[in-house]
């Protein structure tokens, strides 16, 4: 089980309950379970599991818009399953733009059958010249009577190819840039849509492209008003980027989990690792650097939950600090378990291609950093002083 004490003071009574369930879950389902590197197998898995997590009243918590008990889960999963984390994260980021803006139909059609496990999401947003610079799109959502044609290719695309929907973002002003982005909900049997191709990673993960050829949507089908959808886009990510952070913590916990172990029963020059001072080095910066990004990943969580109207700084804070120090936690783990760290089927080396991709998701650590500093430099301007923390 992963320890919630450090960060407690951010947690209510109810977050430590259902940490002490999803991990009793998490540790049944898949400790030892088989490695998957087939991809068809892989997305066949990545059902099953948005099934179970579903089953099990995991993903409740993306309904509630409850952040916490988000980062709790996707911490707790990302420790014993990194890919049952992104299931978590992936239902997430196609739900609660619903949760946001949707209407009554669209919430019981889609969002409560992503959050039973139901129906597979999808967030549909990246292009092949829109990555983070999302006023690059290119894809277009075209007037047409009482509907609209949406036309465009979309990229890196988690789930693509085995959602069941998209929420997918595509401009009805061409001429507005940002400002003319709105966002649709898609289902996958929508005449015109196609999945393109796997888009294969280091770490079995569904990725994917999908084309949007003369795709007739009626105007229901529109999540919120025209021209909103490039805010409804980053207030979502804004809201799930410290879960980004919790799963990052998760990840780097179980590295230093596996690296505990190991220097406690392997010997070296008659002595066990966890003797030599080297070793009791790395792994006092490794718990020091992974405390200090839980708090901050709880941190931000805790604000949002609060009521805080904008958690910009928090949550790049959160991310950006998170995601890179996980990398470190995760790199110096294969460190110490030497030639054991880099076996393919060992824990370790699974966590090492997967915590990657965190950095760059969701908005890149160096995007974090620019809207830091960006606030900072805005607030000084003004006259204001605001430390952060």
């Amino acid at each position: 089980m992963i320890d919630f004490h450090p960060v407690r003071a951010f947690l209510e009574p109810a977050h430590l309950e259902l940490a002490e369930g999803v991990g009793g879950y998490a540790a049944a389902e898949f400790a030892g379970h088989a490695r998957h590197d087939d991809d068809d197998v892989v997305r066949l898995y990545a059902r099953e599991i948005c099934a179970s997590l579903g089953s099990g009243g995991w993903l409740k918590a993306i309904a509630r818009q409850d952040f916490r008990a988000c980062a709790v889960t996707r911490e707790t999963l990302a420790f014993h399953s990194p890919l049952a984390d992104a299931m978590f994260a992936l239902q997430a980021l196609g739900s609660t733009p619903i949760a946001l803006a949707g209407d009554t139909r669209q919430r019981r059609l889609w969002l409560d059958r992503a959050v039973r496990g139901r129906a597979v999401a999808a967030f549909a947003m990246s292009e092949p010249e829109a990555g983070s610079d999302i006023a690059a799109m290119r894809s277009t959502a075209v007037r047409d009577g009482d509907g609209y044609v949406l036309n465009g290719i979309k990229t890196f695309i988690s789930n693509a190819g085995i959602a069941d929907f998209y929420l997918v973002f595509a401009l009805t002003d061409p001429g507005a840039g940002a400002e003319g982005i709105s966002a649709f909900l898609l289902p996958t049997e929508t005449q015109g849509f196609r999945f393109v191709r796997p888009l294969l990673m280091a770490e079995p993960h569904p990725l994917g492209e999908i084309a949007l050829e003369d795709c007739r949507l009626p105007a229901s089908a529109r999540v919120g008003g025209e021209g909103e959808g490039y805010r409804l886009g980053l207030a979502t990510l804004d809201r799930l980027r410290p879960t980004v952070g919790a799963a990052a913590c998760g990840m780097a916990g179980r590295a230093l989990h596996e690296a505990i172990h190991h220097a406690l029963t392997r010997r070296q020059f008659g002595r066990a690792l966890a003797d030599f001072q080297i070793t009791q080095e790395k792994v006092g910066r490794m718990a020091t650097d992974l405390t200090a990004a839980r708090l901050l990943v709880y941190r931000a969580a805790w604000e949002r939950d609060g009521g805080a109207e904008r958690t910009d700084v928090e949550a790049a804070m959160a991310k950006s600090f998170a995601t890179e120090i996980a990398q470190g936690v995760v790199d110096d783990a294969v460190q110490i378990l030497g030639g054991r760290g880099v076996l393919a089927d060992h824990p370790v080396d699974r966590l090492y291609r997967s915590v990657r991709a965190l950095r760059i998701y969701e908005g890149a650590t160096e995007i974090q950093r620019l809207i830091i500093a960006r606030h900072l430099f805005d607030a000084a301007r003004a006259g204001r002083d605001e430390p952060l923390g």
